[in-house]
């Protein structure tokens, strides 16, 4: 069957249906974003999803501060917030409640709550109005590849050419596995269940009630949120691991842990999650690459998977885009894993440490009590909340401004948003001097000057991510950097 069929989005910039520049396997919001950002380049870009359907359970997913930066920087934040639930951006590590941290470093300072398959489809909408195929009801069942490129075959019998295969295909990835490419890590070693529904008691009753389970604090709670409440409790006993919960397995599970079921009825959602922690060897074999949960997994507290997924997308996307456009520097691309890889490390082990902090006993209780003290110092309870909304994210830039390889808040620039500069996906330099230019990387790279912006530099070059590259006022500097991220200047 031609890959023309059973989809959505045209086929740009190319008279073989069947050929493209990057196959990316999964429709999630990985995948999804990075077909949108390869799209803002011109890239020829098919996407694969077995997943015809939505599941009849939704859950909602929490979009971080950074996360929320990045849709702001793709004009995508205003469609989102119109189906989701803004909260505090503080008081979600291992659970323990905690103030939004003053002057915290964004002009997003909050959480958006959103059924998933919202973000899903608003990310696969966006990726779709810019060019992206989409194909439902096929995965990778196989590929090969040489220099000159890849080979995939669908599990239809459909063969499609690509520069490229991205595997955005989850925990179990395919993609991954026909790769032979490393999954080192901790299995799951106990379950818990987590959902949203409404409750038969008073909240008052509710309140007293969890408080006075107190031992098991970290692993159950029931908080209202959005008009329902979040109900977390251990699911030891509970049969059929890994599969989806039941209501009554809620009601069971509390009655065991409170001695009382909360009248709990009329679930939003149900999902149950182990504690399974593991980070792939490599992010690139060749022309097969790893993003979202095909390179990670964690435990879901601090809510951080979807985001560190999306926030993937955007580092690999005009990244990949430059290779198969053929201006990429050298190192481009494999800075993808180094920079990535390393800032997945650090959430498996902050996810690590919330779990441990979650877990019964007087050992994890006793840390959890002293953590809650230490969350009243505003220092600790901002590297914390920094720490799981990723705005403390710096790479390695090499020596340079405090600035250098951090991400630039967004700020009002030449009576807009700096971010508002940003949509196309492009390189920006913004010039506090007037004196400065893109020059021959004019096709890459825009300008904006305005003497007064909040850039903490004289100037700063930023890449298409938000990332400082270059702080400084000299054109001398400035062209290396250019070089250095955007390769050879035309002409």
């Amino acid at each position: 069957m031609d890959v023309s069929q059973s989809s959505a989005g045209a086929s740009p910039d190319s008279s073989d249906a069947n050929v493209f520049d990057v196959v990316v396997a999964g429709c999630g919001p990985t995948g999804a974003m990075l077909a949108a950002e390869l799209r803002l380049h011109g890239v020829r870009v098919l996407v694969v999803d077995p997943v015809t359907a939505p599941k009849s359970m939704v859950r909602i997913v929490g979009l971080h501060v950074r996360s929320i930066e990045l849709m702001a920087m793709r004009g995508l934040l205003d469609r989102l917030r119109e189906h989701g639930r803004v909260r505090p951006a503080g008081g979600f590590f291992a659970g323990i409640p905690g103030p939004v941290p003053e002057g915290l470093d964004t002009a997003h300072a909050f959480l958006l709550g959103l059924p998933q398959p919202v973000v899903e489809r608003v990310l696969q909408d966006h990726a779709v109005s810019l060019g992206a195929r989409v194909v439902r009801g096929r995965s990778v069942a196989g590929f090969s590849q040489d220099a000159g490129g890849v080979v995939v075959a669908l599990d239809d019998g459909t063969s499609v050419r690509a520069q490229f295969l991205v595997g955005c295909d989850g925990a179990r990835s395919a993609v991954r596995k026909l790769a032979g490419v490393g999954f080192p890590g901790e299995a799951s070693r106990s379950e818990t269940l987590m959902g949203e529904m409404e409750v038969g008691i008073p909240p008052e009753e509710v309140a007293a009630r969890v408080a006075a389970v107190g031992p098991v604090a970290g692993s159950f709670w029931l908080r209202p949120f959005g008009g329902v409440y979040s109900v977390v409790v251990p699911a030891a006993g509970v049969a059929g691991r890994g599969s989806e919960p039941t209501l009554e397995d809620f009601r069971a599970r509390l009655r065991a842990v409170a001695g009382t079921d909360f009248g709990v009825h009329s679930p939003r959602w149900l999902s149950r999650f182990g504690d399974a922690t593991r980070l792939a060897t490599s992010y690139r074999t060749g022309r097969v690459l790893l993003a979202g949960d095909a390179a990670h997994v964690h435990p879901p507290l601090g809510g951080q998977g979807l985001n560190l997924g999306v926030q993937d997308a955007v580092n690999l996307g005009w990244k990949l885009a430059a290779q198969v456009r053929g201006w990429a520097p050298e190192g481009l691309l494999d800075s993808y894993g180094a920079e990535r890889r390393p800032v997945a490390a650090a959430v498996l082990d902050n996810t690590r440490a919330q779990m441990e902090l979650s877990s019964p006993g007087a050992g994890p209780e006793a840390a959890r009590r002293l953590l809650v003290e230490l969350m009243r110092f505003v220092e600790v309870n901002r590297f914390l909340v920094e720490k799981v909304a990723a705005l403390d994210v710096r790479y390695d830039f090499g020596e340079g401004p405090e600035v250098l390889g951090r991400r630039q808040r967004d700020v009002p620039v030449a009576g807009g948003s700096l971010y508002g500069f940003m949509r196309g996906g492009r390189g920006l330099i913004v010039d506090r001097t007037g004196g400065l230019d893109a020059g021959g990387w004019s096709d890459r790279v825009d300008v904006v000057v305005d003497p007064g912006a909040a850039v903490g530099a004289a100037c700063v070059l930023l890449r298409p991510d938000g990332h400082v590259a270059w702080a400084g006022g000299d054109r001398v500097g400035l062209e290396g950097a250019l070089g250095r991220w955007f390769g050879a200047p035309v002409g």
